[in-house]
Formats: structure tokens, sequence, C-alpha cells
């Protein structure tokens, strides 16, 4: 063999061993790789990684809402008080607002952002502690939907790897919405929306500049940077917003000028106890109304509460029980505070618009509109005499006004009198309704019988019991005073009448309707008798027992009411399209005193509201 040939068999040696040796080199990285891959993902499932199902199928608890007639926010019943709204239920500079605080390179990074890490690093090491952390929007979003808050290493790198997870699921948007619905930002509000109803009293789509920077300087320290608490803490925090809004791009310098400059009202919280008794009764209606607990049911109560009413109802009833209680100075210290009642209601709906259940909710709770069950006296007249109408009586027809007896189931003489003590002699049945004589009622009922006061009464929507006897002309009965006033409403609705309602519908967050009011309307007597009822309740303000409710511009009637021993007090009347009842009393049925009654006692505090309503009408 040549050196030639030598040579090349050498060379063809050579290259085969090459071969055998970068295949081997390949095989052992595969090998290796494949080693430390599955070291790696032993210590992923040694990790314990959560899925990331919450976060693409979000569904936080949210917070109950009670609206009021114009669609206001008056309560919440939550075990979180969130309220989910979309990006478009946003001003536009309120994400940009917290991105520019919270991360900067939010629109840039993969869920990680290594720059500000290393960056908050150095600065920390520089402050000789923590000055500064290096979360992303996407890591606070892993932490707060799927991770526990303890401060591990173990806990940061599993928030670093979902953070990344997240980022390739998710669009940026889709985040960031998860992010300012989710973002706990102090005093019990989580989320923008939440947050801008508890900080300002409004929603967050009516934020302006200067209060979106103040709630974007919120999720690092909510209590420290806090408005309600901390003003000058939360005003610095918001320069610093401002000023990364104007680094960015977002605003202009002249803009972040102008909204340092401007001092935002705070909200001083939800007038709770104003609406107190209203929002009560609404809560306990509703819960009726689905079979989910309002703190976790997430839906919209839409009522018919009108916050200028209940606020002047409010206002009267406290002012009037301290009036009664500053005339019988001695005797309150003997009997105690008095208390009252108001319901407001809007012709000829039924549309409960004020409910007051006492002199203040923060102090005594109980609702004496719907829970108190009090003496109606004369107040429930107007029902006998409309059913007398119905049977051919008018309010020309003539009795005798004289003392009588009549013979009690017990077999003692029952020996009723007038509330004056007075007799008149042959009265018409108007005279007697309009003056409340007790005489001619009772012997009006005498000669129609009990029988067809009660239907009309159960069919004006008193449901109370009633007595089977002649004491229910001059109304021993136990109502209550919403019950009593809707009883008013055929009266001057042409004999139709409506059950009050306080709730309008209840529709779950995303608008799909559970519930909706469709009131019954009943003809309860034919119009010709309403309207006899109607005409002698307006003279009972012009020349009768309710003269101190007159001095109203318009059209107004009402009725007066006492129960024995000067126990309870009450008129109903109505006024322009409102219907209102006031109810005067004691809860431990106690006397208010001498002279109390009806017509000195619960009809000037009518008058006072439903002054009130015409001012703003």
């Amino acid at each position: 063999m040549t050196s030639s040939g030598t040579k090349k068999t050498a060379t063809r040696r050579t290259k085969v061993l090459g071969e055998k040796h970068i295949i081997a080199f390949f095989f052992s990285v595969a090998l290796l790789l494949s080693v430390f891959l599955a070291g790696l993902l032993g210590f992923f499932q040694q990790l314990n990684l959560p899925g990331i199902r919450n976060v693409s199928n979000y569904q936080p608890l949210q917070a109950t809402l009670i609206l009021d007639r114009h669609g206001a926010v008056v309560d919440r019943i939550f075990t979180e008080n969130r309220v989910v709204i979309g990006l478009d239920e946003m001003p536009a500079l309120l994400p940009k607002a917290f991105v520019a605080a919270e991360d900067g390179r939010f629109y840039e990074h993969p869920g990680l952002d290594f720059y500000s890490v290393l960056r908050a690093l150095v600065n920390n090491v520089r402050a000789g502690r923590k000055s500064q952390g290096g979360s992303t929007i996407t890591q606070q979003v892993a932490k707060g939907l799927l991770l526990s808050s303890e401060k591990t290493y173990l806990r940061k790198f599993k928030e670093a790897m979902l953070a990344w997870r997240i980022d390739t699921l998710l669009s940026k948007d889709e985040i960031l919405y998860i992010y300012l619905n989710h973002i706990y930002l102090g005093a019990g509000a989580y989320g923008v929306e939440a947050a801008a109803q508890t900080y300002f009293g409004k929603p967050a789509m009516r934020l302006e500049l200067a209060e979106m920077a103040l709630l974007a300087g919120l999720p690092q320290a909510p209590s420290r940077y806090s408005p309600k608490q901390h003003w000058q803490r939360a005003h610095a925090r918001q320069r610093y917003v401002l000023n990364r809004m104007v680094a960015d791009g977002y605003i202009s310098p002249e803009q972040a000028q102008a909204a340092h400059q401007r001092r935002p009202t705070i909200s001083a919280g939800s007038p709770g106890s104003t609406n107190g008794y209203y929002l009560a009764e609404v809560r306990r209606r509703a819960q009726k109304m689905i079979s989910r607990p309002l703190e976790t049911a997430a839906v919209r109560i839409h009522t018919n509460l009108d916050q200028r009413l209940q606020r002047a109802g409010q206002r009267v009833i406290r002012d009037g029980v301290n009036a009664i209680a500053s005339r019988q100075s001695p005797d309150v210290q003997q009997t105690g505070h008095p208390e009252g009642a108001l319901v407001g209601l809007e012709l000829c709906s039924g549309k409960v618009r004020a409910l007051v259940g006492g002199s203040d909710f923060s102090k005594t709770p109980f609702n004496r509109t719907v829970q108190a069950q009090r003496p109606a006296g004369s107040v429930f007249k107007p029902l006998l005499y409309g059913a007398a109408f119905e049977r051919r009586l008018t309010p020309q027809t003539r009795l005798v006004d004289e003392p009588i007896a009549i013979t009690g189931a017990d077999g003692r003489p029952w020996r009723p009198r007038n509330f004056s003590g007075r007799f008149h002699g042959s009265v018409t049945l108007g005279t007697a309704l309009i003056h409340s004589y007790n005489i001619p009622a009772i012997k009006t009922m005498q000669q129609i019988g009990i029988r067809p006061v009660h239907e009309l009464a159960k069919k004006a929507g008193i449901s109370s019991d009633l007595p089977p006897d002649l004491s229910l002309a001059l109304g021993a009965v136990d109502v209550s005073p919403l019950e009593m006033t809707g009883a008013y409403l055929p009266f001057v609705c042409d004999g139709v009448g409506v059950q009050p309602m306080l709730i309008e519908r209840i529709t779950e967050h995303d608008g799909r309707q559970l519930y909706q009011a469709r009131p019954e309307r009943r003809q309860v007597l034919s119009k010709a008798s309403a309207d006899q009822v109607r005409q002698l309740l307006i003279r009972v303000i012009g020349e009768g027992t309710g003269r101190q409710a007159a001095g109203l511009v318009g059209t107004s009637g009402g009725k007066t009411g006492t129960s024995d021993d000067n126990r309870d007090a009450w008129f109903i009347g109505f006024h322009d399209r409102w219907l209102a009842g006031v109810w005067i009393g004691h809860d431990r049925n106690r006397s208010l005193g001498n002279g109390e009654n009806g017509g000195r006692t619960a009809a000037p505090i009518w008058r006072r509201f439903m002054s009130t309503v015409a001012v703003g009408e």
C-alpha cells in the first residue's frame, strides 16, 4: 500500500471517530438535559403550584347593592365589599394611573420584570432595608388569587412562575381587569368601584384625575396612605403617582399640577342612620325573594327609596318627638321619651318613598312602621264610612249622636262616648266623620253590619286581625303604620288599592332579572264612594279635627286618630301626589300626656313633612 493510501485510511478513521465523539457528546447533553428537565419537573411538582383556572374564570365574591329610586347606591351587603366592572366602565386614565404607580413596564414584560427586581434589590441594599418591592401587576394578581400571604422565598418563586403562566394565558387588558377589580384598597373596599364609592361617594366612571391618583397610590399600603385618615401622606403619594403618569406620557405636567392642587371631597360614609329603617325592611323582604344569602348573592336590589323624602321624614319625626317631650317634660321623666313613625307613599302607584321607623335608627332600630302594632283609633273610620257609602248610605244620611248603652259579650253594658264628652244630637254622617264623633260611627256599623267593614278593610290592605264586634267602629284594631297608611290609597285613587312597594326589582350583577314588582291593582270600592270619602277628608283639614294640618298650597285631606288615654296619636293624609301617615306613641304603651292627640301631636308633623316634599317638587 502506498503512503497516500495509508493517509486516506487514517483520515477516514479520524472522521469516523470524530463523528462518534460528536454523537456521544450530543447524546450526553441530551441525557443531562433530560435528567435536568426531569429534575425540574420534579421540583415543580414539589412546588405544588395551583392551577390558574381561578384567574382565567374570574368570579370573585361581590357585594349585593341596594339602590335608591334614581339608581344611586345606598347600601352594600357583603363578605367582601367588591363590585366588578369592566375596563370600559372606568375612565381611561384610571387603569393608566395604576400602571404608572405599580408597574410602569406592564405592557412590555412577560409577567416578570427582571429590571425592576434588580433595581429594587439595589435600592434595598442602599437603604439597608426593604424599601421597594419588585412585584409586577401580574404577580400581584397571582398572589391575590392563588397564593397565601406568607413571606418566604418559595412563595415568591411560585408567584413568579404563576405570573409567567398567567401572562401567556391572558391578554394584558384581561390581567388589568382582574387586578383593578380584585386589589384591596383599604377601608374594607376591594377593587376600584367599591373604593370610588367608599372614598368619594361616586362610581368609578365619575372619578376625576386627582381622585384616580389617590386610589392608585393605595395598593402599597392602604392604611398608611388612606385619604380618610392620613391626608398628608395620601397627598404626597398622589404626587408620586401623578409624576409617574407624566413620565410615562399619560398626562401633561399642567394636568398633574392642577390635580395635585385640588383636594377632593372625601365621603363621610353611607347615611345609614337616615336610611336605616328603610334599608332594614328592604333587606328583610329581599332575603325572602331570593334563595341565596344576600352577603354572597351579588345582586342589585332596586328600591323605591327617595333619599330627599327619607331625610325629611327622619328630621320631622326626630324634631316632633323632641318637641312633645319638651312640652310634657315633667311627665317624660316618668313615662320616658316618646317615639314616632312616618310612611310616605306615591299616589297612586303605592311606591314607598320614605319609611321612618323611629327617631334614630342607630339608637333604636325597632322599626315601628312595620313591627309595631298599635290601636288605629279614628283613622280607621274612613274605612267604616266607605263601606257605608257602598251600601247606599250617604254623607247626608242623618243619625242621632246621643248616649247609648250596648250589651257586651260578657253581659255588661258598654257606654261609649265622644272624645270631647259631649253629644250633638242629629248629625249627618259627613259631619260625624269630619269631627270624629263616635256614637254615629257605632250606629252606622249597626246599620250596615260588621262583615261589610271587614271585607272592605281586607281589600284595602289591612291584614291584621279585626275584632268581630262594634268596637271596630272606633278603631279597636292593632295595625302597623305602613298597613294603615296604605289602606287610604283607594280613597284618593278612584277606589283602586295597591300593596305598598319598597322593592321595584332585583337583578343579577350582569343585569339578568330575578324579581320584578307587579302590583295587583284591586277595586276596593266604587269611584263614587271613594270620592265621597275623599271630599270629607278634605273638610277634616278645613273645618274638623285636622285643622293643624292646614296651610299647604293645593288640595289636602286626611284624618286624625287618638287611642284610649292618649296612648297613640295618628294622622294620615294626602297632598298633591303624595300620601303620608304619622304615628306617635310610647313603645311601652303609655299615655303621651294631657292634650296630646292626633290633631295636636301628629297632624303638625305631617304638615311639616308635606311642606318639605312640596318645596322639592
